[in-house]
């Protein structure tokens, strides 16, 4: 099978390890980077963002050249956006860890279980999380997330990994009664704003050398929930970048969440739930760690502002 499209991802790129992060009030982030101290420099003065088309485009090779110790630091702790703007597509893989199909009383799948989650339910990686009007079954997923960097289609798995930009951390948030009782597909259950936290930072590709490799966890309130590592997954990264571009074009900025692992509230006896107050701590290696607080519907405002 032949890759449709442009050139793959951009040369520079790969060759730093970089992790790519975005800072500033919500619809005002600003370009960052981490460095090798764990302080967050500024892009804007070199690009305008970390955009889907910056992942591919050849101006992004001006990077390699940059002194990233002379890069102007951010003093304080600015609030943390998803690292990534203007995503087209968020693909989600289900019941990709056989001991969470098992937790869920779900058969293995044979194939990729997809799904999709809306764009509009991004959030950063510390903002809180809202539950929905009513919500009793909301619950929490810690995964891997792949950021794809050049428009793929019919990729052979052997070169899959070509296409790939970086990680970051996701945490897909699911309200079981919408995802099981409510008829239809899971996206239902899966796209309520703020459902989807992804970062703190895309972490580019060089960096993770494995992704099948890595470890990831999750804490409710102080407890471990999920603690496993990708080598557990049933369909690889590889092999999903593969599977999927035989359905579709993937694009730069396309975001695929590869599954997570038994410990979720649902898998729980008896089943256990997020509620208003509860903190969620979760990280995969390598890529960073999220802290989430989680709201009722009620209290979604936050000073003068709205959370979502």
């Amino acid at each position: 099978m032949i890759p449709f499209g442009g050139p793959l991802v951009s040369a520079a790129l790969l060759e730093m390890d970089l992790k790519l992060l975005r800072y500033g009030p919500k619809g005002e982030e600003k370009p960052g980077l981490l460095d090798g101290g764990g302080r967050i420099r500024a892009l804007s003065g070199h690009i305008n963002d970390i955009t889907a088309d910056l992942l591919a485009a050849e101006h992004f090779d001006s990077l390699v050249e940059l002194d990233l110790d002379a890069l102007p630091l951010i003093d304080d702790s600015p609030r943390l956006g998803a690292p990534l703007s203007g995503v087209g597509k968020i693909l989600a893989i289900g019941l990709n860890y056989s001991d969470h199909a098992k937790e869920t009383g779900a058969k293995p799948p044979t194939e990729p279980r997809l799904f999709t989650k809306a764009v509009t339910a991004l959030n950063g990686p510390n903002d809180p999380i809202v539950l929905p009007k009513g919500s009793k079954h909301s619950d929490w997923e810690v995964e891997l997330a792949v950021i794809i960097g050049a428009r793929a289609q019919y990729v052979e798995e052997s070169s899959a990994l070509d296409y790939v930009a970086g990680y970051a951390v996701m945490n897909d948030v699911s309200e079981r009664a919408w995802q099981k009782d409510r008829g239809g597909q899971w996206v239902k259950g899966k796209s309520f704003d703020t459902f989807a936290p992804l970062g703190p930072w895309l972490v580019t590709k060089d960096e993770i050398p494995d992704p099948q490799n890595l470890k990831l966890w999750l804490d409710v309130n102080g407890e471990r929930r999920q603690d496993s590592n990708t080598s557990n997954m049933t369909f690889t990264v590889a092999f999903l970048v593969s599977y999927l571009s035989e359905f579709m074009t993937l694009m730069p900025g396309d975001v695929i969440t590869t599954g997570t692992p038994s410990g979720v509230g649902l898998g729980m006896k008896p089943p256990t739930f997020l509620n208003p107050g509860d903190v969620i701590k979760l990280g995969v290696e390598g890529l960073g760690g999220q802290r989430q607080t989680v709201k009722a519907w009620e209290d979604r405002h936050y000073g003068d502002s709205l959370l979502i």
